[in-house]
């Protein structure tokens, strides 16, 4: 008697190039915003000037990595109900206009 079991079907299968390529950028992604929270955090903790400067260009630098990876996340379609998301968090980033 033959006993199939669901379970063992998902452990074993195999990513597609475009399913690791999806949660790679959806990896980057949850990355570079957690980098963007604590930029801004050392920004608002920070009086030395030149440590102000500092915090400024880790911010550009982090917001232009953000919008890279959310233009590429459009590029690939991560998903059609994700596509509405991503598109809604391109257009409130606070930091838009900075980034110009």
């Amino acid at each position: 008697m033959k006993m199939y079991f669901g379970f063992s079907s998902h452990t074993n299968r195999t990513l597609s190039e475009k399913e690791i390529e999806r949660n790679a950028l959806l990896s980057d992604l949850e990355q570079t915003k957690k980098a963007l929270e604590i930029a801004y955090a050392g920004f608002d903790n920070v009086t030395e000037p030149d440590l102000i400067d500092c915090y400024i260009y880790e911010v550009n630098s982090v917001l232009k990595r953000y919008k890279f990876l959310m233009e590429q996340a459009a590029h690939i379609l991560v998903l059609p109900e994700e596509n509405e998301n991503v598109a809604s968090l391109n257009a409130e980033t606070p930091a838009a206009s900075l980034i110009g």
